[in-house]
């Protein structure tokens, strides 16, 4: 008896002793806090949106009821935002149709800019390699809308929208048609520009690590150029060309704020912009958050048929231990007349727009530049107008710098929980890979990657709705900025660590340091570079952002939604003004990263 007694304290005991044996390890501590929390901050979010899309809210309730005649009340299970969503062609198919061509087009335009440009640079000898790389990604690091504003500063025209008059009316007198100005035309235009540096990254460094016995061996078999770029170069880049193509169509798909600039005063509408106008109405929340579910629903499409493909070869070899000796091009006479149009081409998508941006915020007039004024940065008197609320010129605004200093803080708090949890999680994967626990992690931790930044808000003011003491806080968009650029840090936090042997730790445990020692003594100095990365790369992406946070706070808490607000009441300097700061702004951050960390986001493309 007493034998049977003592047998299941014992099976306790030693239960507990495993338990505890198990928390002393610091990598199982952290991949079981991990895998808790972002269970929690994706599944919960995800269960909200759903729940909300099959119920009614007060307002829609009374709508339904007054509409149809029925007797529904808050909180019941319905199908009919579905059924109303749906079966309004002006509110979800149009929109839809028009995003799709949108993102169709902006790729293509992304593909054959950026793949160009990476061609150039890394098959033949064109001069000036290392200033075409460096200054290329430059519309990538600068926020998407930034060439949307310049777009309308110089076609704007009194014939078209608002009737504002623009750089080319101003100086020529010619008005181009509307479509040049808004529309499909200026979105999917300016899309692919902003996404050709991502192109160009992408398909750069797959043809930079291309076997050359392939293309060597072809020339000695008398192969013309042209055959040698349809059957071998092309082949060897295409899934670097799909999964770009695929990512290219995605953010596009859920971009925003270009739509808004150049899209809507043509009364051209997408997804993204709908389903703003949607969350906005009280009555059509319901409608909002199936919409989310169809934008959630195309990035896992998306996401499915990029490894879909990648995955139906065992291997895309292009790097091997051969030849790695480079035959260029050889460009001759046209070398410099190349070079001089990339040149014009790098002036129009990266300089220009910084040159925009100051002259507009200096003009009096929009479009006149004889009237060219610094009250609009200066002036400590309202310079807003009647119905406008703009206060002073920029630099003695409060509003903008408590905006500004808002979207500071925001940005700093973001990148500091990003990049630590992108370290951590990169540790706790590393040291636990090839277990189930470590393979949730790493792929939750992806999952924000998969939903575009509008819906991704959408999800969380699904949240704030339900948890009302979030709602228009700091912490709420703290928890959705650190979530939404969390993939890319993880991502790079488990690379980096995936490249430490575990020996190295185990030394440093032999000679008796403690994990935190551990971490800021040997780990972290060895990884700086990417780690840093980790933290300022974040800090670059919330600072530039809109489409996350545009659904979540006012006007005046963030500089980019204060941009919004002054370009909607078309107090054009402002907006040119804030957008040169930011733009300022994000470039220093930029070439602070690349001091920082030695690294650059085109190394490894660009030429000697």
């Amino acid at each position: 008896m007493s034998q049977n007694a003592v047998n299941p304290k014992r099976r306790l005991s030693n239960a507990l002793y495993a338990v505890k044996s198990y928390f002393s390890v610091q990598a199982n501590v952290l991949i079981v806090l991990f895998a808790v929390l972002l269970l929690v901050l994706t599944i919960y979010p995800m269960y909200s949106v759903i729940r909300s899309a099959f119920t009614v809210g007060k307002m829609e309730a009374m709508r339904y009821n007054t509409l149809m005649h029925l007797n529904l009340k808050e909180g019941d299970w319905t199908l009919l935002n579905f059924e109303v969503l749906l079966g309004n062609e002006f509110t979800f198919w149009r929109p839809l149709w028009n995003s799709l061509r949108m993102s169709a087009y902006a790729s293509i335009i992304a593909i054959l800019l950026g793949g160009t440009f990476a061609f150039l640079i890394t098959r033949t000898d064109i001069y000036c390699k290392k200033f075409f790389s460096a200054v290329f990604i430059f519309p990538y690091i600068m926020p998407s809308w930034t060439l949307a504003l310049v777009w309308k500063n110089v076609f704007a025209n009194s014939q078209v929208g608002t009737g504002v008059v623009g750089m080319l009316e101003s100086m020529t007198g010619i008005c181009v048609p509307g479509w040049v100005v808004y529309g499909i035309f200026p979105c999917a235009l300016v899309m692919g520009i902003h996404y050709a540096p991502f192109a160009y990254i992408l398909i750069g460094g797959t043809l930079r690590n291309m076997d050359a016995n392939l293309e060597e061996a072809a020339t000695i078999l008398q192969a013309s150029r042209g055959r040698i770029l349809r059957k071998i170069t092309v082949p060897i880049v295409m899934p670097a060309l799909f999964s770009t193509v695929l990512l290219v169509f995605s953010s596009t798909m859920a971009s925003y704020a270009v739509p808004v600039f150049v899209g809507s005063p043509g009364n051209f509408f997408v997804l993204s912009t709908q389903l703003s106008s949607l969350y906005k109405n009280m009555s059509s929340r319901g409608q909002a958050y199936v919409m989310t579910i169809v934008l959630i629903l195309f990035g896992v499409l998306l996401l499915g048929i990029n490894q879909w493909f990648t995955g139906k070869r065992k291997s895309f070899t292009t790097v091997t231990g051969k030849s790695g000796q480079v035959s260029y091009i050889k460009l001759g006479k046209a070398n410099v007349a190349i070079a001089a149009l990339l040149v014009v081409v790098l002036f129009l998508i990266a300089i220009f727009p910084i040159i925009s941006f100051a002259l507009e915020s200096l003009c009096d007039v929009q479009g006149d530049y004889s009237t060219l004024t610094l009250k609009y940065w200066l002036s400590r008197e309202d310079i807003g107008g009647f119905a406008v609320n703009a206060g002073h010129g920029i630099l003695f605004n409060s509003m903008i710098w408590t905006a500004l200093w808002g979207s500071i803080k925001l940005s700093l708090i973001v990148s500091l929980i990003v990049g630590t949890c992108g370290i951590l999680i990169g540790y706790a994967v590393a040291r636990k890979r090839g277990t189930r626990l470590a393979g949730m992690v790493s792929g939750l931790a992806f999952f924000p990657y998969l939903v575009p930044s509008m819906a991704f808000g959408a999800i969380f003011l699904a949240v704030s709705t339900q948890l009302t003491f979030l709602r228009g806080t700091l912490i709420l968009l703290v928890i959705v900025g650190s979530i939404k650029y969390l993939p890319f840090a993880s991502r790079s936090g488990t690379n980096s660590m995936m490249q430490l042997s575990g020996e190295i730790e185990e030394a440093a445990v032999i000679v008796g340091a403690s994990w935190p020692k551990r971490m800021l003594r040997v780990l972290f100095p060895i990884q700086k570079s990417s780690f840093i990365s980790g933290y300022l790369l974040p800090f670059i992406s919330c600072m530039r952002e809109l489409s996350l946070f545009v659904l979540l706070t006012t006007d005046s808490v963030l500089i980019t939604k204060l941009l919004s607000y002054f370009d909607e009441k078309a107090v054009t300097q402002m907006s040119n003004g804030i957008n040169l700061l930011i733009v300022i702004i994000v470039l220093l951050v930029n070439f602070a990263t690349n001091k920082l960390t030695g690294a650059s986001i085109d190394k490894g493309v660009g030429g000697n």
